[in-house]
């Protein structure tokens, strides 16, 4: 097998991986990978506003505002306007969202971050460089992504083309 095809299979590995992950969260627990981690930024700041989850977890506003919507219309999540200031929403998790995230398994991420963190410096250096590579080789460095390894996302943005 040539190295190209090597590296091809290892790229669809990753993929596949990302695949069957994301399925069996949604199985397991109905959600998707960016709304577990918007359902456990709100678990984690009572009270955040969507705008700081976006920051926080590196997703556009718009994304966000939208994942919210679905958890909300699903009762997993509520959103209190303040009285004092009418702009300001802030989230909170129901007690159904509370279940569902205490029962939830964690995003594939968490597992590649712990395991990409115990690496030395210059092997992640190393990789870090090897996918920017691959990723201009791919005419993909334009292309808008946030840290978080689930298809659901790029699936949906290819449906609404």
């Amino acid at each position: 097998m040539e190295k190209y095809e090597e590296l091809l299979v290892s790229i669809r590995k990753v993929i596949r991986a990302i695949d069957l992950h994301s399925k069996h969260l949604n199985k397991s627990s109905g959600l998707t990978g960016p709304q577990l981690l918007i359902m456990q930024e709100i678990g984690r700041v009572k009270g955040v506003m969507a705008s700081q989850i976006a920051k926080q977890i590196n997703l556009s506003a718009a994304t966000v505002t939208n994942i919210v919507d679905r958890l909300e219309s699903r009762g997993l999540v509520n959103r209190v306007r303040s009285t004092e200031d009418k702009r300001r929403v802030s989230l909170f998790l129901s007690e159904q969202g509370q279940a569902i995230l205490i029962g939830a398994p964690q995003p594939l991420q968490d597992h590649f971050i712990q395991n990409f963190c115990a690496l030395e410096d210059w092997e992640q250096s190393l990789l870090l460089s090897s996918m920017q590579r691959i990723a201009t080789m791919m005419d993909a460095t334009e292309l808008d992504a946030a840290p978080v390894l689930d298809l659901e996302p790029m699936q949906n943005s290819a449906e609404k083309r």
